[in-house]
């Protein structure tokens, strides 16, 4: 598992893209420039780690593009120490991005294949979440709310109830909603029955599923 200077170029590169492509939080920008993408990849796909890219994983799933999950990560205005709900742990890349920033995230995974994998490798990165489980994603993890901002890495046809119940009065909900091409959507949590809607256009992801596989 190595992390090389080039590495280092490369991620270099990548933060300037993002930047050029107008990511602004510095915090973000900063993790990407951290975070060794190439290792939470199958190593065929090394050499192209520092694309702008989505790539394959186990599971029939994908790593997001860096833009998107650099996108998803600044509408959530992570402060440290921030309680993150993350639905969808993936490869885990997008659980690192959340850690290095100093928020202690609580994260989901639905498929047991996936979430043994990143489950192994990201302390080997000497990346430690709150807490990694294998479960549904609808229904969040009631047990550790409220949160202060919850983020889902695949596109919803619905935002789930039992989210924006576990999220915090005043915390942000980040959703990709849609069927085929997804809205990225923002819910600002008012009071106890209200929540401010954004939308921000539209990205691709994998659905999100209901129970475990």
């Amino acid at each position: 598992m190595k992390d090389t200077a080039k590495h280092q170029g490369l991620r270099n590169q990548l933060a300037k893209q993002l930047e050029e492509k107008g990511i602004t939080d510095k915090h973000v920008l900063e993790a990407i420039r951290k975070i060794p993408r190439h290792l939470f990849l199958n190593s065929g796909f090394e050499d192209f780690a520092y694309q702008d890219k989505a790539f394959p994983i186990a599971a029939g799933q994908t790593i997001s593009q860096p833009y998107t999950v650099a996108f998803q990560t600044q509408l959530l205005q992570v402060k440290k120490d921030h309680k993150v709900l993350e639905i969808g742990t993936g490869s885990g890349y997008q659980t690192a991005v959340l850690v290095t920033m100093g928020a202690k995230v609580y994260s989901v995974e639905r498929q047991n294949e996936l979430f043994k994998i990143t489950s192994a490798l990201l302390p080997k990165l000497g990346i430690r979440p709150k807490h990694l489980s294998f479960g549904d994603g609808y229904k969040g993890l009631e047990n550790f709310a409220p949160f202060d901002s919850i983020i889902v890495t695949a596109g919803a046809p619905i935002i789930p109830k039992p989210l924006m119940a576990q999220l915090k009065i005043g915390g942000r909900l980040v959703i990709p909603l849609g069927e085929n091409e997804q809205i990225m959507t923002l819910l600002i949590r008012k009071n106890e029955t209200q929540f401010e809607k954004h939308e921000f256009g539209e990205f691709r992801f994998v659905p999100l599923l209901e129970n475990k596989n």
